[in-house]
């Protein structure tokens, strides 16, 4: 973990939501899944999430203040948390953004493709500028995705946790004949405004034996951390 500057460099409007290239130094650049926390001269930071590569930086995820504009100069402190790790052996790789946009997940395209991976998006609001390559579905087909993919990266906000298990639970009823069930990750929306210094809990997520922080055990956990029921 390191801190140092950035700048906003750009405001983009992707879908109607506010997103915004950061210029900072390499060393700080979250991968996909992980975040930065962004202060300006609000007392409150603002998490960052990785959508996309750009010049000297990266673009980040929506939600970002309606205050922020190009000039802006930020304090930054990262890259925090767990993100995600797509499998080298990934050739079937599902992006699930089970109740929000999928920006978070985006960044795994690239990724996936120089690996010669086909990708399939599900998602209920399709993003602009999407690649050629990538397929695109409504989470209605999740069952059907579920049974092609080798690995799964979901986006869920934690008070959904519990509707995710129930598409979930039934993953090996859903894989049954085959060799390998998918490897599943899920990076799990929490407040996360103390990025781990403060174990204040805000963002725990609980199972059933015991809770982690989703500032620093995630936001990405593996599928079989989230199976216990969640609060």
């Amino acid at each position: 973990m390191s801190t140092g500057k950035g700048q906003v460099v750009e405001l983009i409007l992707e879908d109607g939501c506010r997103q915004v290239r950061v210029s900072c130094p390499p060393n700080l650049i979250p991968s996909p899944g992980q975040y930065l926390l962004a202060s300006d001269v609000s007392p409150v930071p603002v998490p960052l999430f990785h959508t996309d590569s750009a010049p000297q930086g990266f673009i980040a995820a929506a939600p970002i203040p309606d205050s922020w504009n190009p000039g802006l100069e930020l304090s930054l402190r990262g890259p925090l948390g767990r993100g995600f790790n797509l499998p080298l052996s990934a050739r079937r790789v599902g992006l699930v953004a089970f109740d929000a946009h999928p920006a978070r997940l985006l960044g795994l395209i690239r990724p996936a493709l120089k690996q010669d991976a086909d990708v399939v998006l599900v998602c209920n609001s399709t993003p602009e500028h999407l690649a050629d390559d990538v397929e695109v579905h409504q989470l209605s087909a999740l069952p059907e995705i579920i049974m092609w993919a080798d690995y799964l990266a979901v986006d869920v906000a934690r008070e959904h946790l519990n509707q995710m298990r129930e598409h979930l639970g039934k993953l090996n009823q859903f894989t049954a004949g085959r060799a390998r069930v998918p490897e599943v990750q899920a990076l799990v929306r929490t407040p996360v405004t103390c990025g781990g210094i403060a174990d204040c809990g805000v963002c725990a997520v609980t199972l059933k034996s015991e809770w982690k922080l989703a500032c620093k055990d995630g936001p990405v956990f593996d599928w079989k951390e989230l199976e216990s029921k969640v609060s």
